[in-house]
Formats: structure tokens, C-alpha cells, sequence
């Protein structure tokens, strides 16, 4: 790659590194990771206990570490071990489909908002390619989402319908269902939920921010927020660790938009290790207390299947 840094001039800044800007770093990640758990409860089971929620999605932030998928590996797991502890296969794919959008909405909607706002001059001199063009492309992809009820559920599978057609009608049912929960979930207005998606995505936002400023460059917000959403299309990729596909997106998109190249490299190298390893310790610690104290088979059908407890 014509932009790629050599990798002498990354080690020699990755030496360089501020430790007092790494710590701040780390601590930025563990209340992301804290948002997750936050937000996970209100929006699958609001009866939940916050110490079921911490092991529940602190398991899943560690199976996303290994296997990011945009966090689609974490919530697989989730939905197994709710449905071990009894709650409503249907009420799961619905609520899981309700939490990936409320997650992700916010990272659109601030793209959205932000590029619009570059455009006209706020912030950094950057091209309308780099600005409206992605603020325009956040917006469609809002509106589709908006659209997604207006689909339909579609009809109930039958025996008669072929395996594909069985799997494509239940995800049919799956994504037009949770599309509307989400927004049942939003108008609740439960603090929980907005604080918890708001942060996870501010907070893991600004982990990026503190390991550039690690390296002695401070990028505009702007920048940093295009750089994270990209770097998110990357992490679709089912890669370990998401190694490559994250990086890739991150470090191409920072360069194109004018940030050093070594920094750069450097910068997202430490962003990707902070994202990867506490999660992973963390969530790790969640697992293990999972697995001492699974959810009993049915602890969670009762107010997974009710109305004023979902």
C-alpha cells in the first residue's frame, strides 16, 4: 500500500507512547464496556437482575473480542444462554434484532448529524466527498431502517416450505418484529437505554481519540468519527479479533482524511489492543461467573414472555 507507514517508523512511535494517555485510554473502554452491560437488561428483560446482565453481556463483549461480527458472534451467545434459562426463543431473535439497531443507531445518527455539520463549515476544511457524501449515506441507511416494518411479517412457515424458505420467512418475521420493538424499547425512555447506547458508542469513540493523543496528534472529531464507523464495517468481517478488517478500514479511512500515516498506525494498533484485551479479561470474568451460575430453566420465561417486564 502506497500509504501503508513502514513499520520502523510505527515501532518507533509505539515507543513514544504517553502511558498517562494509554491509561485514560483503558479506563474510556471499561465504561464502554459498562454502557453494554447497562443497556442490555432494559432491552431483553427489564426484570433482570444487574449481576444476571453483567454475566450474561459481559460474556458476550468477550465472545466479541474473539469473534467481532459487529458484535452478531456476542449475541448468539447471549441467545443461547437466555433460551438455557427458559425466555421465549421468538422474544429473543426480536430483542436481539432491537438491540443491534438501538447499538449502532447512535454511531449513524452522529455520522449523519456531524457530516452535515462539516459541510457547512463547522470543524475541519474537508471535501464534500468526505462530509455530505457520508452523511447522506447514514441517512439513507437511517431511513431504511425506518422503512423495514412497512414490509411486513410475512406469512407463518410450514412444513411444506423448503429448509432456505423456512430460514428466510422467520428472519423475514425476526427483522421486521425487533425493527418495531426498537422503537417500542426507544419510547420507553428508560435512562438505562439511552445512557447505555450513547456511551458505549461515545465511550469507545474516545478510547480511539486517547490513543492518538498517546502519540502526541489530536485529529478532529469529525475524523474520528468516520474513521470509527468504518472501521465498524470492517469488524462485519468474522476474523479473529477482528485483525485486519478493523484495522484496515480504520487506518485507511484516518490516512484519506488527513491524519499521519505512522501515527496512524501506531494510533489504531493501541486502540485495537485496548479493544481487544479488556473486554476479553473482563468479559472473561463474567463467563466464568456464568458458567458457576447458569440461568435456571425458566428463570427468565416468566418476564421474557410478559408484557410489563419486556
Amino acid at each position: 500500500m502506497l500509504l501503508a507507514p513502514g513499520l520502523g517508523e510505527v515501532r518507533e512511535r509505539l515507543d513514544d507512547a504517553e502511558p498517562a494517555w494509554l491509561g485514560v485510554a483503558i479506563v474510556f473502554e471499561a465504561l464502554s464496556f459498562g454502557s453494554y452491560i447497562l443497556m442490555f437488561a432494559p432491552i431483553f428483560c427489564r426484570g433482570m437482575s444487574m449481576r444476571r446482565s453483567w454475566q450474561i453481556a459481559g460474556s458476550e463483549l468477550a465472545m466479541g473480542s474473539i469473534v467481532p461480527a459487529s458484535g452478531i458472534g456476542g449475541l448468539a451467545l447471549g441467545a443461547w444462554v437466555l433460551h438455557e434459562g427458559g425466555m421465549n426463543a421468538d422474544h429473543i431473535a426480536h430483542r436481539s434484532v432491537a438491540f443491534f439497531l438501538i447499538k449502532s443507531s447512535v454511531n449513524f445518527v452522529a455520522v449523519a448529524v456531524l457530516g452535515m455539520l462539516a459541510f457547512c463549515g463547522v470543524g475541519p476544511d474537508l471535501s464534500p466527498a468526505l462530509t455530505i457524501l457520508p452523511a447522506c449515506l447514514a441517512i439513507a441507511l437511517i431511513g431504511a431502517v425506518v422503512l423495514i416494518p412497512r414490509i411486513g411479517t410475512g406469512r407463518a412457515p410450514t412444513e411444506e416450505d423448503s429448509k432456505p424458505r423456512r430460514l428466510w420467512l422467520k428472519s423475514r418475521e425476526a427483522l421486521v418484529t425487533g425493527t418495531t420493538e426498537s422503537w417500542i424499547v426507544l419510547k420507553r425512555r428508560d435512562w438505562r437505554v439511552l445512557v447505555g447506547a450513547i456511551g458505549y458508542w461515545a465511550f469507545d469513540n474516545a478510547v480511539l481519540y486517547a490513543t492518538f493523543a498517546a502519540f502526541g496528534f489530536e485529529p478532529a472529531l469529525m475524523v474520528v468519527l468516520l474513521g470509527y464507523l468504518i472501521g465498524q464495517l470492517g469488524g462485519l468481517l468474522p476474523i479473529p479479533g477482528g485483525i485486519g478488517g478493523i484495522d484496515g478500514g480504520l487506518i485507511g479511512t484516518l490516512i484519506v482524511y488527513g491524519a499521519p500515516a505512522a501515527v496512524t498506525a501506531a494510533a489504531v494498533l493501541a486502540y485495537r489492543i485496548v479493544l481487544f484485551w479488556l473486554p476479553l479479561l473482563l468479559g472473561g470474568i463474567a463467563f466464568f461467573q456464568l458458567l458457576r451460575d447458569m440461568p435456571k430453566d425458566g428463570e427468565l420465561s416468566i418476564r421474557g414472555s410478559q408484557g410489563p417486564a419486556v
